[in-house]
């Protein structure tokens, strides 16, 4: 009997990291499963990856409602195949005063940032336990290691999704699972960035902002180590960028 094909999860496949990611991993013959709330939003990345040879399924999925992410893993694991490696990949970056900052504020970005991730977490474990492997990652941000002047939504949701990773990790780790935490520590080759920073991505061309592919070929490295030498947190930074 045939093994069945790996399944890379994506939560918050978006244009620009997400969708490099699950393009990355498609590559390598898995086949994908991209999430974000509309899941027509991902017929472009869909055809891209199967333009390239490759399997993927869109879900129009929010992640911060348990019964929906429950129901996501469970029809993946019945229809599709066995999940291999998920990766939350949510953004939710906003920037208030903190005197501006409602509690609805606080609380959605704490769901999406926080509560989502602990979600994605929790039902990637329960199905991979039992196989005793798998990978799984969170990207983290500049707002994972220190709250920036404006961002106390952000780096408090930031903060509890990396002690949800480090928690995971050590839990998870002497039962097989790798789970890992990387922070990207800049800007990011995406429309927002040119549209909104036209001085920061004026600097692209002397590899100033960090280029998504090269951020999904970090993962798909993290998830081909082998388990003496695991990373559990790493940071990528473009050269010209501070710390």
């Amino acid at each position: 009997m045939t093994a069945p094909t790996p399944v890379a999860v994506v939560i918050g496949a978006g244009d620009a990291t997400g969708g490099a990611i699950a393009r990355r991993f498609a590559r390598e013959g898995f086949t994908l499963c991209v999430t974000r709330r509309n899941a027509d939003s991902l017929s472009e990345l869909v055809s891209q990856i199967e333009a390239d040879g490759g399997k993927a399924h869109a879900f129009g999925c929010d992640a911060r409602s348990e019964e929906e992410m429950v129901a996501l893993f469970e029809q993946i694991e019945r229809d599709i195949g066995p999940v291999e490696v998920a990766i939350f990949n949510i953004g939710a970056n906003v920037r208030f005063g903190i005197t501006d900052t409602t509690a609805r504020v606080y609380r959605k970005v704490w769901e999406m940032a926080g509560f989502a991730g602990f979600l994605t977490g929790r039902e990637a474990a329960k199905v991979m336990l039992p196989r005793g492997k798998g990978t799984i990652i969170f990207t983290g941000a500049t707002a994972s290691l220190r709250g920036g002047s404006g961002f106390a939504a952000f780096a408090g949701a930031k903060f509890a999704l990396r002690a949800l990773a480090q928690s995971m990790a050590r839990e998870l780790g002497p039962k097989g699972i790798h789970v890992a935490h990387p922070i990207i520590d800049g800007a990011i080759d995406t429309a927002f960035i040119r549209d909104n920073f036209p001085e920061r991505y004026a600097l692209k061309d002397q590899g100033g902002i960090l280029n998504p592919q090269h951020i999904a070929d970090q993962y798909w490295a993290i998830h081909t180590q082998p388990r003496d030498s695991w990373t559990h947190e790493l940071d990528l930074r473009p050269w010209m960028e501070t710390f």
